[in-house]
Order: structure tokens, then C-alpha cells, then sequence
């Protein structure tokens, strides 16, 4: 209980603009935060970018805060829209729509997921490699646990789009995750 008695006085404090406060809720949240905009960005100074255009938001918007969640919830559901913006952002600058380009037909299922064998730092950075539309399905599917049907309405994509890119997105991690376990099973012989 004193924990949350302690967040909400430090929302408040926030609220009234007391820089103390509002530093010691980015230092408390900064590494969940960073880990979902690390998660979604292409590269570390792209989830600065989200980061800190996520806390201003958080701050414009704490009084909207209303405790029916978590208060790192709120928070995270903040970056994570500002992920999907940067995504409708970065297709329109692509100057391409991800319902032409991509097909169900290539999906591929049964995949074995090999990432558990690796470090987390090399899943997210195979994860900044791969192109906007897999990387952002793929965290809205594996990480946030939103169906194809959500998926496809947030981004404005078709079902089976969502699908697809799912899909691709799993088989190009595979593709780059094989060298590097390849690599652990030499060491191992």
C-alpha cells in the first residue's frame, strides 16, 4: 500500500510540474519504457526519438491518468502508440501500401522458435533489422498479444496482411538467428 500511496504523490507532484518528480518517474520507468520503443524502433537513436517523445506525452498527459490500470501500463500503451504512429509515418514515407506488397500465400507456420537460445540484446537487435512492417507485427502480435483482426485495424492493414508479415517476419528471424546458432553449436563440438 505505501508503494502506492509513494506513485501517487509522485503523480501529483508531477502533475504540478515539479521537475524532481517528473525526473524520478523517467528514472523509475526509463528501462521498461526504453525496452518497448527499443522493441519497435530500427535502430538505438530512433528509440531515443520514441522515448522522449513518449514521456512528453506522458507528462502533457498524466492528469488523464484515471488508476484503472497501472500506472507503467498507461505508460507503455502511450509507447506503443507512438510505435504504431511511426509506423503509419514510415509506410507513408515507403510510398507503399503493405497489402500490395505482401501475400497470405507465403506464410509459413510450424515454426520452431530458436531466439530462446540467444541473448536478449541479439533478439533486439535482429529485431532492429528487420523492416518496419515485420518488426511492428511482430511486437503487436508476439509481445502485446494483439490478434490479427486488432493488428490489422490499428495498422490499417487487411487480416491477412497481419498474417503475412507475421509470417515473414518469423522467417527472416530464422534466416538471420541460424549463422549465429550455428555458431554456438561449434563451440559446443
Amino acid at each position: 500500500m505505501k508503494q502506492d500511496i509513494a506513485e501517487n504523490t509522485l503523480i501529483r507532484d508531477c502533475i504540478k510540474g515539479k521537475s524532481a518528480a517528473q525526473e524520478a518517474l523517467f528514472k523509475k520507468y526509463y528501462g521498461a519504457m526504453m525496452q518497448i520503443c527499443r522493441r519497435y524502433a530500427a535502430n538505438a537513436e530512433e528509440a531515443k526519438d520514441l522515448l522522449q517523445e513518449g514521456f512528453l506525452k506522458i507528462f502533457q498527459n498524466l492528469e488523464r491518468f484515471n488508476g484503472n490500470s497501472s500506472l507503467q501500463t498507461w505508460m507503455s500503451r502511450i509507447m506503443i502508440n507512438l510505435a504504431i504512429d511511426a509506423f503509419h509515418k514510415g509506410k507513408k514515407q515507403l510510398g507503399e501500401s503493405l497489402d500490395e506488397t505482401f501475400s497470405v500465400e507465403d506464410e509459413v507456420e510450424g515454426i520452431d522458435n530458436p531466439l530462446m537460445h540467444l541473448e536478449p540484446e541479439k533478439v533486439l537487435a535482429l529485431l532492429q533489422k528487420m523492416p518496419l512492417g515485420y518488426r511492428t507485427v511482430l511486437n503487436l502480435y508476439a509481445i502485446e498479444g494483439y490478434s490479427h483482426k486488432e493488428i490489422a485495424a490499428t495498422l490499417g492493414i487487411s487480416e491477412g496482411t497481419s498474417k503475412s508479415q507475421l509470417a515473414k517476419a518469423r522467417a527472416l528471424l530464422l534466416q538471420m538467428v541460424e549463422p549465429m546458432l550455428n555458431a554456438i553449436v561449434h563451440e559446443f563440438e
